[in-house]
């Protein structure tokens, strides 16, 4: 798994550190898997910006992964991401 930081849309304000996993990557779209490091309440839907690993930053839409494990507590959520690079 790979390191990188979420970001709010609209402000560019941190939200998270993220461990993330690229799924399919091109020059133009990237989707993949993320889990936040510490607890923190995230929406379902847009407004959100991955920094990776290569500093390429990604708004992305997230999506909470239901049928996936969760772990710890509180609980640490999947979350499906799809992005277009930037």
């Amino acid at each position: 798994m790979s390191t990188g930081i979420l970001y709010r849309f609209s402000d560019e304000q941190f939200v998270a550190n993220v461990n993330y996993q690229v799924y399919d990557s091109s020059p133009t779209n990237l989707w993949g898997e993320l889990t936040l490091k510490e607890y923190r309440p995230v929406l379902n839907g847009g407004g959100y910006v991955v920094e990776l690993e290569d500093k390429r930053k990604c708004q992305c839409y997230l999506k909470k992964r239901v049928n996936r494990a969760v772990s710890g507590v509180p609980p640490r959520y999947i979350y499906h991401f799809s992005s277009l690079a930037r």
